[in-house]
């Protein structure tokens, strides 16, 4: 028997787990919910069975279908509301990120997790890369020895056009900010994957480019220090020209590692220099924010499936969130 899933919030995004779940065997899209009616029942159209429902409102197809998994693609602040809706009724939730734009939000979804029969997945997507992967790899192996430090730089462009069709970007209350958690969490969770939990974090923020149009910020910079003294330098905007592949470099006591895009470069001591060209089989997504999508999704419904534990669940992205609200606290951009 097929697995009925539902889409909350039909809006860009949502195409890309549409198209995933939709090549999926044992998945059947029963519903899509937006307020937007139009939205879900192009949407519907696209992917959606005969009998799939159209929904303005989760509560009313909560109620019609009981899907057993809400793939949730709704604007920020609604991701903590909709999801402990979900948990609270016995079903699972795989959630794009991010998990929450508040500690008390996160505090949450941690509770409802202890009451609720329902898993929790977080999108994040990038962990999935094969980039990442060789890096693991590549750490693995111990050649390089002990990382030292790391860097991120993340150089995108949200031009006016991004924020003004829009009702919910752009603003504190349902963004929960701007250059961090929305375009470059993925970043920060690569960087903290490899350098782990910093005790150190301190971080400036500021509007450069759309400061009449948005009230978050366009640019972040920050420092991060580490047990046993590793340093890292986190640099973030979205008033570039254009999207440039995101970069992230780790220093090693015997060499070095670089990614970009699906590009690794790894530079050893002794001079020695390798480069790995990898491809990820049928991408889903844009190159520069990653395309494993469809990995990361394809091993949440393997782990319900099995009953094992998820890779991306709300532990394993406590330290990145934590480590981002400590950023917005340090900039003082939180209370």
């Amino acid at each position: 028997m097929k697995r009925k899933v539902a889409i909350v919030g039909c809006g860009g995004i949502s195409q890309v787990h549409a198209r995933v779940l939709g090549a999926m065997e044992g998945v059947e899209l029963c519903a899509f919910v937006d307020c937007r009616l139009d939205c879900a029942e192009k949407l519907a159209g696209q992917y959606g069975e005969g009998r799939a429902g159209i929904y303005g409102n989760l509560k009313e197809m909560l109620m019609a279908k009981e899907p057993q998994v809400v793939h949730i693609c709704t604007p920020h602040y609604l991701h903590v509301p909709m999801a402990l809706e979900v948990l609270a009724g016995g079903g699972s939730v795989f959630m794009e990120k991010p998990p929450a734009i508040s500690i008390r939000q996160f505090k949450q979804l941690e509770q409802a997790l202890t009451q609720s029969n329902g898993k929790l997945g977080i999108c994040f997507q990038n962990r999935y890369n094969p980039s990442t992967k060789k890096v693991d790899e590549l750490l693995r192996e111990g050649r390089l020895g002990e990382i030292r430090g790391g860097r991120a730089f993340v150089t995108w462009n949200r031009d006016e056009n991004y924020y003004r069709d829009s009702d919910w970007r752009g603003n504190w209350k349902t963004e929960g900010g701007g250059a961090l958690i929305n375009q470059s969490i993925h970043a920060l969770d690569l960087l903290l994957r490899w350098l782990g939990e910093p005790d150190v974090v301190e971080a400036s923020m500021g509007s450069h480019h759309l400061r009449k149009v948005a009230e978050v910020e366009d640019v972040v910079e920050a420092f991060l220090k580490f047990p046993g003294g590793k340093r890292a330098c986190f640099y973030a905007t979205t008033a570039y020209v254009t999207d440039a592949p995101v970069q992230i470099e780790l220093a090693c006591e015997q060499g070095s590692i670089r990614v970009e895009e699906e590009r690794v470069t790894v530079k050893y001591s002794q001079g020695e220099e390798a480069v790995y060209l990898l491809k990820t089989e049928g991408p889903v997504g844009k190159a520069y924010w990653g395309s494993g999508h469809a990995s990361c999704i394809d091993d949440f419904y393997r782990s319900l499936e099995t009953g094992t534990p998820y890779a991306n669940d709300l532990a394993s992205v406590t330290n990145t969130m934590q480590v981002m609200m400590r950023m917005y606290q340090s900039a003082g951009m939180r209370n």
